[in-house]
């Protein structure tokens, strides 16, 4: 079992790293005023780049032995990020691919839907080495806050936002960002608690 997940986690990897890659290069050679500073200021991109980081170094020290507790942490954020990318992705954001950056449909597939998919199973199916608390894991809900203010800030400046719902200029304007951003908290709020719920290896 523990050959299977390692090899099946070093493939995704490898798919999630082709596919960024992949769209960067598209949209670096084709995609008119592309910028690489809008490019990585997608939470998609953020939190498939640092979803794959963690998969890969949890596969490595995975394969050499018991992983940290503080690893195990990362893993559940990384999970929580990507589980939110894919259920924001869905409800608010398709048809929009090419305001996302993700106009190759392969990459979209893979950012969006596949990976986001992935993870949460990872989570389920992986054991965990260390019982992880709710209250430490709230600390995972600083980085979406974070990119929130980060986006509401950067946006007027550069006058681009990464994504509709946070543009004020459009038509819901700030109350629309209050809500979907409200929603998006309570979300996490709630994910955060479930991923905390599940039972160490040895308990």
């Amino acid at each position: 079992m523990k050959n299977i997940i390692t090899i099946i986690r070093a493939i995704v990897v490898l798919a999630v790293f082709t596919a960024i890659v992949a769209q960067f290069i598209f949209g670096f050679l084709y995609v008119p005023n592309f910028k690489i500073s809008n490019f990585f200021s997608f939470f998609t991109i953020e939190s498939n780049t640092f979803a794959a980081v963690v998969l890969l170094i949890s596969t490595y020290v995975g394969w050499k032995g018991k992983p940290s507790r503080k690893l195990e942490y990362f893993r559940g954020a990384a999970t929580l990020y990507m589980v939110v990318v894919g259920v924001v992705y869905y409800l608010l954001l398709r048809g929009f691919e090419a305001d996302l950056n993700t106009t190759l449909p392969w990459v979209n597939f893979i950012l969006h839907y596949f990976f986001p998919v992935y993870m949460l199973i990872d989570w389920l199916v992986s054991p965990l080495a260390h019982k992880l608390r709710f209250k430490y894991g709230l600390v995972w809900l600083i980085f979406p806050l974070a990119y929130l203010a980060y986006s509401l800030i950067r946006g007027p400046i550069v006058n681009w936002y990464p994504y509709p719902f946070l543009n004020p200029n459009n038509e819901a304007g700030t109350t629309g960002i209050v809500i979907v951003s409200i929603g998006i908290a309570a979300l996490c709020f709630v994910l955060t608690w479930v991923l905390t719920r599940k039972k160490a290896a040895n308990s």
